[in-house]
C-alpha cells in the first residue's frame, strides 16, 4: 500500500549564498528577507539556511559573507507570517545543546510556532579549527548528537532537564518559556549515514533529509524503514526530504550555463567524472518539463517534499519562477 505523503515540509527553500551581485554588506539582510519573503509569496512552505561561520568548499571561499543561522532565522521570522524556519542542518558540535535547546525554543516563540529544528553530527574541520571548537572523530560527533537530541528535546517539554553523558551534563536545566509547538518544534536529522544517521531519525525525529539520486534515494528510504521497524516506530510518521540545488531554464543549455561559470568549464560533461556524478546527484535542473519529470522521480522514489537552493535566488523572479514551476508538482 502507498504510504501517504507528511505534509510538514513539501517544498522549501534554502538560501546558502549571502554573495550578490551589486550588494554590500549594509543593504545584504535586506536582499536575504527579500528572498525569504518572495519565497513565502510564492508558496514555498519553509525557509532554510546553513549553520556555518564560513562558506563551503563547492560554494565560495571562507571569506565570503556568512550569517550565524539562528541569529539571521530570528530576524526572518519577524520578516514573515506563514513559512516554517530553520536551520538545514546544524551542527551539534557548535552549541552546548542546553543553550541550543534556548535558542531553538527562542525561535518558536517569536515565530509564533514555525520552527523546525534541524539537526546533524557537524563535518566542516576548518569551522572548528578556526573557532575553536573540538572536532573529534567521527565516533565523537554521532555520540555527541545523540547525546544533545536528548537533552534538547527534554527540555522543550520537560520543567527541569537533568543528563549525565559522555560529552554533555546539564542538571535541573529549565527553559522558560517553553516551545509554542506542542512537544516542541518537529526535529529534523540531515544526512544519509545508514547506520547511524537513519537509526537516529527512526529514533528521535519528525523529519530526514538526504541526498542522492532517486535509486540512492529509494534505497535510504528503505534502509529508515527497516530502522523503524526494529524500533517499533510508524514510518509514515517521518517526514521525507531531500536538499538538492535547483536550475531553471528555458532550456537545459540555458539551464546548464547559469551554473558552468562555477565550475570553469564550458560543458558540463566536462567535468571530472566524480564530480559529474556529484551533480548529476545533487542537481535538479532544466527547463519546466525536465525539472518535473527529475521532482516527480524523486517524490517516487518515497520522499515527501524537497527542499532546492538556488543559484541565482539573489533575482526575486528566479524565486518566482521556482514557485510557480515547483507548486503544482508538490503542493498539489
Amino acid at each position: 500500500m502507498t504510504r501517504p505523503r507528511h505534509d510538514l515540509i513539501r517544498m522549501g527553500l534554502q538560501i546558502p549564498l549571502f554573495t550578490y551581485p551589486g550588494v554590500d554588506d549594509a543593504d545584504l539582510f535586506e536582499r536575504i528577507a527579500g528572498i525569504a519573503t518572495t519565497a513565502e509569496a510564492s508558496h514555498f512552505d519553509s525557509v532554510w539556511v546553513m549553520d556555518h561561520f564560513y562558506q563551503l568548499p563547492g560554494l565560495g571561499a571562507p571569506s565570503e559573507p556568512m550569517f550565524e543561522a539562528y541569529t539571521l532565522l530570528t530576524a526572518l521570522a519577524a520578516r514573515t507570517e506563514r513559512v516554517r524556519l530553520g536551520a538545514m542542518v546544524g551542527g551539534m558540535t557548535y552549541r552546548n545543546p542546553a543553550f541550543l535547546a534556548k535558542t531553538v525554543t527562542g525561535l518558536d516563540v517569536i515565530s509564533k510556532g514555525r520552527a523546525i529544528w534541524g539537526i546533524g553530527a557537524g563535518w566542516f574541520e576548518l569551522e572548528h579549527q578556526h573557532y575553536g571548537y573540538e572536532f573529534g572523530t567521527f565516533t565523537d560527533r554521532f555520540e555527541k548528537l545523540e547525546e544533545g537530541l536528548q537533552i534538547v528535546k527534554g527540555m522543550f517539554t520537560e520543567h527541569a532537564t537533568t543528563f549525565h553523558g559522555k560529552w554533555f551534563q546539564v542538571t535541573d536545566a529549565m527553559n522558560v518559556p517553553k516551545p509554542i509547538q506542542a512537544g516542541g518544534p518537529p526535529v529534523l536529522i540531515g544526512g544519509s549515514g545508514e547506520r547511524k544517521t537513519l537509526r537516529m531519525v527512526a529514533q528521535y525525529a519528525d523529519a530526514c533529509n538526504v541526498f542522492g539520486e532517486p535509486g540512492q534515494v529509494r534505497h535510504l528510504m528503505d534502509v529508515l524503514d527497516g530502522h523503524c521497524e526494529r524500533l517499533g516506530r510508524d514510518p509514515s510518521t517521518i517526514c521525507r526530504t531531500r536538499l538538492g540545488t535547483l536550475v531553471i531554464g528555458d532550456t537545459m543549455e540555458a539551464a546548464q550555463q547559469k551554473i558552468l561559470g562555477r565550475f570553469g568549464v564550458s560543458r558540463l560533461d566536462d567535468l571530472p567524472p566524480e564530480l559529474l556524478a556529484r551533480v548529476r546527484g545533487m542537481f535538479i535542473m532544466g527547463d519546466a518539463d525536465a525539472v518535473g519529470e527529475q521532482v516527480q522521480g524523486l517524490l517516487d522514489a518515497g520522499l515527501d517534499g524537497l527542499v532546492f537552493n538556488m543559484p541565482d535566488a539573489h533575482d526575486l523572479e528566479a524565486v518566482a519562477l521556482a514557485g510557480r514551476t515547483l507548486a503544482p508538482l508538490l503542493l498539489g
